[in-house]
């Protein structure tokens, strides 16, 4: 066994700290320069296409109202984006920053920024393709994701990355969001309130079991009432503890960059870090926390309801900017205004700490917090993972895997999970390899469907 364990350590370590934050990252670069900077430029686009989308009967694209027959999907852009952020906003947010802080100092939230900054334009072509190259499935529904523009887009002798970026989906979930999330709910339940194990496994389940049975139709709409809830929610009790240490802001702002490009020397807890523990730190929780380029994100745009990879591609782009620019910039700021940041402790217990020293119940907040985002992570990771097993098995295999995933949430908490958390992230890495080639590889088609849609907008 622990010879499975340090082979499992060897390539985590070789793929998130070496091989992904540079491929990512060199992505992500590259995709911004050749998109123009677009993603960059048209967020305020992006955000009239997710509101003008809100509902997927609504029609209509500035002043004017298209064709009803051009548009195909099962759900609609809005609801497409709050599933894509069901799975992404999660414990990353809140436990992730805190490791990324705890470990490379202030420094890492400045570099978590610029992951996110370039991560946009990674999103963004991720979707235009899986809308682009989407298929119709035996049951009459928009399939699509990187197993289908990997196969559809660079042709059948690329069909066996296809099928491993498939294969790598369809088990990555049940560790990732799975069995660890359920597990994390059952943990802090536990801590927090004193609820059994069993009695959140049971609950959990039959909540999941509830909306997943229901399809990709009932986790968007849950997903689209939830997340925007949950999210806010947080955003709000985020602000109220920033403004509560409103006098040590500017400080902790000028801390960030300071920090960002020199060493931060050891105090209290902290035990110092260099300049690159704080780029690796930022770069590899950026990644995590926000999926840019994992290839799981595309499964949920290419089921959209639209006429255009660009619209939806532009819509996916704000998933990356919420979970990073957004929820995980508050985190980081919370952590560093109240001086957590500097003491013993770690992950989301660093989180609750900040919390609960500036807020009546703070702790309880979190985690509230985290058994929502973890819930949400366990729905948008079931339709992911049903989606990889459905390209390898076909439509059979769709309710056997939605009974399995059901099981394996109650069957998480009552386990030990260190070494399925391990396997689980080894997994989510080498789903990633595949989708990286695919999008550098199809980064001309990406490239000239945004050139050929901006040009038409700007003659009509």
């Amino acid at each position: 066994m622990n010879v499975i364990q340090q082979i499992i350590d060897f390539l985590n370590g070789s793929l998130w700290n070496y091989v992904l934050p540079v491929a990512l990252l060199g992505l992500g670069i590259y995709l911004t320069l050749g998109l123009r900077g677009i993603t960059l430029t048209h967020i305020g686009f992006a955000f009239r296409q997710l509101f003008g989308g809100r509902k997927a009967g609504d029609r209509k694209v500035g002043d004017r109202k298209e064709d009803e027959a051009e548009y195909e999907g099962e759900i609609s852009p809005f609801n497409a984006l709050m599933t894509a952020m069901s799975a992404t906003v999660g414990t990353g947010n809140i436990a992730g920053v805190a490791t990324a802080v705890g470990i490379g100092g202030p420094g890492a939230l400045f570099w978590m920024w610029c992951t996110a900054l370039v991560g946009m334009a990674t999103k963004y072509a991720e979707a235009v393709l899986a809308v682009h190259y989407r298929e119709t499935d035996e049951l009459g529904q928009k399939v699509g994701g990187p197993m289908y523009y990997i196969r559809n887009g660079l042709g059948e002798r690329w069909r066996w990355l296809a099928f491993l970026f498939a294969l790598f989906g369809a088990f990555a979930g049940f560790g990732l969001a799975n069995t660890v999330q359920s597990n994390t709910v059952a943990q802090v339940l536990g801590n927090s309130f004193n609820v059994p194990t069993t009695v959140t496994g049971v609950v959990l389940a039959v909540l999941v079991a509830a909306v997943i049975l229901g399809g990709i139709k009932r986790i968007a709409h849950v997903a689209g009432v939830l997340v925007p809830f949950m999210a806010l929610g947080y955003i709000i009790a985020c602000i109220a503890v920033l403004v509560v240490n409103m006098d040590a802001i500017p400080d902790a702002i000028v801390l960030i960059f300071k920090s960002a490009f020199s060493p931060v020397a050891a105090t209290g807890g902290f035990a110092g870090a260099a300049v690159m523990v704080a780029i690796r730190m930022g770069v590899a929780r950026g990644i995590f926390s926000n999926e840019a380029g994992l290839g799981s994100a595309p499964i949920a745009h290419a089921a959209a309801t639209t006429n255009s990879p660009v619209r939806q591609g532009s819509i996916a782009m704000l998933g990356t900017f919420f979970d990073t620019i957004v929820i995980c910039s508050l985190t980081g700021l919370v952590l560093v205004s109240t001086g957590v940041w500097s003491g013993s402790e770690q992950g989301a217990v660093m989180t609750a700490q900040a919390f609960q020293q500036s807020l009546p119940y703070g702790d309880k907040m979190v985690t509230i917090c985290l058994v929502l985002f973890a819930f949400t992570t366990m729905l948008g990771w079931s339709y992911y993972g049903e989606r990889c097993a459905e390209y390898l098995l076909g439509p059979r295999v769709i309710l056997p895997f939605r009974v399995l995933w059901v099981a394996g949430i109650f069957v998480g908490t009552q386990l030990s999970l260190k070494m399925v958390w391990d396997i689980a992230d080894v997994l989510n890495g080498l789903m990633a390899l595949p989708n990286l080639l695919a999008l550098l590889l199809l980064s001309p088609v990406v490239f000239r469907l945004t050139r050929v849609y901006f040009a038409k907008q700007d003659n009509e």
